[in-house]
Formats: C-alpha cells, structure tokens, sequence
C-alpha cells in the first residue's frame, strides 16, 4: 500500500480514533507507560511521537518532560493532528507542537531529538526500515526509541479472527511477510532484526499482557469499525451487501470474549527499545 492510501486511510479513520481515544489510551496504558520509561526521555528533553494519532501517548510524554521539554507529535493524518492540538490545549499543555506526513519522509533536523516513541504504528508503515533510517538520523547520537507493536495473531485472537473474517469477505490475501499488517512485527527475532539492520544497538524488549475489557460485545464491535483504519481499509472498495455480511460474521465472532460483566479478550503487545550509537 502506498502512503497515499494509507494516508486516505487513516483520515477516514481519525474521528472514529479521537472518539475511541480515551478507550485506547486506558487498554494501552501499561504499554504506554513502559515504552516511556524505556525511552529514557528526562526532563527538558526533545521527543518525537511517529503515528501520533490523536495523541493521549504524545500528551504523556509531554508531561513527562515539563514546561522545559518538548514533543513533536508527526502524524500521516491532519486530522489526527488537529486532535492533538485541541487535546494539548484542552490539558494546558503548550510544549506540543506537529508534523504532517509519512515517517519514512520524515523532514527535521539531523540529531536534534532526545526520544522517539512510536505506539501502534510501525508495523503499519509502508516501509519500516526507511523509517527507522530517518529516525536514526533525526535522534541524538545516544538517543533512544521505544515502540510499541502487537506479537502475534496467536495471542491477539480478537484482532486476528476479524481480520481473517474481513479479508475473506473482500476476497483479498493476507499481508504477505515483509508488507505492512497489524502483526508484521510481531513473530520472535522480527522487530530486532529490523532495529540492528537499520543501525541501532542494545535492543531491549518487553512482552506485556494488555486484555481489552470494556461494557459490551457491541461496544468493542463499533470501536474496531469505527476508529481502526486497518480493519476499515479491508472493505473500502467492497460492495454494501460485502461490507455488512462481514461485519455480521465479525460480531458474532466476538460473541466469544463475552463474559458475565461484558467484554474481555486477551491481547499481548511487544514494547521494544534501542539506541543510537554514541
């Protein structure tokens, strides 16, 4: 998939995201939490946010390094962006500015950045290691990124079984290794390759158990219609009648992580760190 589609994509997506922002931020907060930690960013630092999207890690970061500090947060979407903007002024923060664009464009000064952080983006990218690449060159000599990335269909059977669902109704194939997909980075050995072929050092990597608990099958159903653009992208081109028959097939799927207080299904992110050589 090329950028412009996957930018056409997540700007159809990006209400859907700001309206499930608050639902994402709470699943992901573990993750979000180590992969700050892990990008050892202090205070008064520079970070970058690579696939911000309506930015509830980006305003986490921006905390975490105060008034003297601050984040970029870079994103394919506009949209996305302006979600950002109005959520940093909505917590008073104005040590937030944006970057529009794809990450493997990415157009800033050459070691000017103490961190990166990217939460649920990379494995989407259209081309992963041109991304690294100008991360590498964006972030001090020393600096680190942290990224968070789902493991593996196995362990994220809510996400995998839909997508199954979803690409079977729209007669496509599955990603094919090396292209972009939810779980393109997740396999054993996968994401360090990745960070030591495009020249990082002392990769360290965190498996964390992250379960999606909210008050009903329906709710996780319009949350992953709505706001994931991966998911919506598989039906884009597919006929109404398609679309609805997947999407059917697909709720009573998740009928299965139904249980007497609502909705809970298993789900297992990777939380991965490197640096830039001194």
């Amino acid at each position: 998939m090329q950028n412009v589609d996957i930018r056409k994509q997540w700007e159809g997506a990006a209400p859907g995201w700001a309206k499930w922002e608050a639902t994402v931020a709470s699943w992901m907060e573990p993750a979000t939490m180590a992969m700050l930690a892990m990008a050892d960013m202090k205070l008064g630092a520079r970070v970058l946010d690579l696939a911000s999207g309506a930015g509830s890690q980006t305003l986490s970061a921006a905390h975490r390094v105060g008034p003297e500090g601050h984040v970029v947060a870079s994103d394919i979407s506009e949209t996305m962006l302006q979600c950002v903007q109005e959520n940093a002024r909505a917590a008073g923060l104005d040590n937030v500015t944006t970057l529009a664009g794809a990450a493997e464009d990415l157009e800033v000064s050459r070691d000017h950045f103490d961190a990166v952080i990217c939460r649920l983006g990379l494995m989407l990218f259209a081309e992963p290691a041109k991304a690294l690449a100008a991360v590498r060159d964006a972030v001090k000599p020393g600096g680190k990124i942290a990224v968070v990335v789902f493991t593996t269909p196995a362990s994220n059977p809510f996400m995998a079984k839909p997508m199954q669902i979803l690409l079977r109704h729209a007669g496509k194939a599955p990603p094919s290794p090396g292209q972009p997909g939810i779980f393109s980075l997740g396999a054993s050995g996968v994401i360090e390759r990745l960070f030591t072929g495009c020249g990082f050092v002392d990769v360290e990597q965190r498996t964390l158990d992250v379960p999606l608990q909210m008050a009903s099958v329906t709710q996780a159903l319009e949350m992953m219609q709505e706001a994931f653009g991966a998911y919506r992208a598989v039906l884009s081109d597919t006929p109404e009648a398609v679309r609805a028959a997947a999407w059917t097939e697909v709720a009573q799927t998740l009928k299965a992580f139904e249980t007497a207080t609502g909705f809970e299904a298993p789900a297992e992110v990777l939380v991965v760190a490197a640096t830039k050589p001194a």
